[in-house]
């Protein structure tokens, strides 16, 4: 009797997606995708004109069918760490249920850390109240908020026990 070395179960076909800069007029469907994340908890609630303004900080992980399937918005601080150096600040890092576990979350991260890397971030920090285990396997690793942009810093919410990170380069 032989017996083979089993193979992992493939995943299921996800079409090819976009990734690419939000535009304002999204901003609706921004705070759509973010819900679920806001009700359990692992999202500070934004409104709907913050998405609107802030349209140019967001990557969004368009679907085949113009729909978004995740989002993540970088914020940058000039002179905002510890060093005087250029930071920046990964926020609204969201997937949507259909996708997760297909690779879309690491799609908007390795662009998200493209852009930070064009614009000669020396050090790139988030805050989650979730495991880390994809922010962590891209170098990033736990830090003091008092290393990260002060204001920043500042509006994080202790009652949510996040964790802050930070990449560098």
């Amino acid at each position: 009797m032989t017996t083979a070395t089993p193979r992992p179960a493939a995943l299921p076909h996800i079409p090819t997606a976009l990734v690419r800069t939000a535009r304002q007029d999204e901003a609706a469907a921004l705070a759509a995708l973010s819900r679920p994340f806001v009700r359990s908890g692992a999202l500070r609630e934004r409104p709907v004109s913050l998405y609107a303004a802030r349209a140019a900080d967001f990557l969004v992980l368009e679907a085949p069918d113009g729909g978004l399937d995740g989002c993540v918005g970088l914020r940058l601080y000039p002179g905002g760490d510890e060093s005087g150096a250029s930071a920046g600040v990964v926020y609204n890092f969201c997937v949507a249920g259909h996708r997760q576990g297909s690779g879309a979350g690491a799609s908007l991260l390795r662009a998200v850390l493209a852009r930070a890397h064009a614009r000669s971030l020396t050090a790139l920090f988030t805050a989650t109240t979730g495991g880390a285990g994809l922010f962590l396997s891209y170098g990033f690793t736990h830090t003091s908020p008092s290393r990260a942009p002060r204001a920043w810093a500042e509006s994080l919410d202790p009652r949510r026990n996040a964790r802050v990170l930070v990449r560098t380069w």
